[in-house]
């Protein structure tokens, strides 16, 4: 990267104990890839070699790089702390692009925020990232049910949420998520609901997060898109036909309010009528 395009860390105003804030777009390092000069993006979603250096890809498919970094640079931009994580998960290589993009995250902030949403839920944890933005957007006493089967990722997002102070607002629970929220009471408890886990529990998760949901609460599915593969009739993989069996389903449902909204690889936000 030139120079003059090097992203620069910039602090808050105000007060000297604030934190300094990092570009989204800068928050990975470059990594080897094969030879000389050429190198590979350690953000989510790995980037094109040009000119020797990075061009860094979205995870939206149907975004050029440039646009991205514009669409990045134009958003508040990361604390270290979650740069910090979205660089650690990196290092576990390709299933890394199970972490949610910056922009993602932040929009997860900014919806739990903005609906005053007191209880949430996650189904699909992985090493936190969107966790941590969940809570950041709830009150002081609010609470967030992270669901996953992986003790190994899930102690990453343990570290990262003892180090933002919301461990005493977010509750894990290991094992299989459909049998978690199963055993959970069916009410509506819920003013919040983010689903990022197998594709092919989708449906299953729907059903079960539906009568525990409030009226006016928010359910999110995420990879809703599958990289534009559902439009492939060729795609016929037990993820895309899952995905285009919940989106037909869900956007007909009459429990719902729904929009799938182009963001990331693909954001179904369902309103709980």
């Amino acid at each position: 990267m030139p120079p003059s395009r090097r992203p620069r860390a910039s602090c808050r105003p105000g007060s000297p104990a604030a934190p300094c804030l990092l570009p989204a777009a800068s928050l990975i390092p470059a990594m080897p890839l094969a030879g000389p000069g050429l190198h590979l993006s350690r953000a989510l979603d790995f980037g094109a070699v040009h000119n020797a250096e990075v061009a860094r890809q979205p995870k939206s498919f149907f975004l050029s790089p440039d646009l991205n970094e514009y669409l990045l640079a134009s958003s508040s931009p990361l604390d270290p702390l979650l740069a910090e994580l979205a660089r650690e998960t990196s290092e576990l290589g390709p299933v890394s692009r199970m972490q949610v993009p910056p922009e993602q995250g932040a929009l997860l902030t900014v919806l739990a925020a903005a609906t005053g949403a007191r209880r949430a839920v996650e189904v699909g944890t992985f090493t936190g990232y969107s966790a941590l933005c969940i809570a950041r957007g709830l009150p002081a006493d609010g609470h967030l049910l992270c669901l996953d089967v992986s003790d190994e990722w899930t102690s990453v997002a343990r570290r990262y949420w003892a180090r933002a102070n919301l461990s005493d607002r977010i509750e894990l629970r290991l094992g299989p998520a459909a049998d978690s929220l199963a055993a959970l009471p069916a009410e509506p408890i819920f003013d919040f609901a983010f689903v990022d886990a197998d594709k092919t529990g989708y449906s299953a998760y729907v059903e079960l997060l539906a009568p525990r949901l409030r009226p006016n609460g928010l359910l999110l599915l995420d990879n809703v898109l599958q990289s534009g593969r559902v439009l492939d009739p060729a795609a016929q993989d037990a993820n895309v036909r899952a995905i285009r069996d919940v989106n037909a389903r869900l956007g007909a449902d009459p429990r719902f309010q729904v929009v799938v909204l182009p963001v990331a690889d693909g954001l179904t936000m369902a309103r709980r009528m």
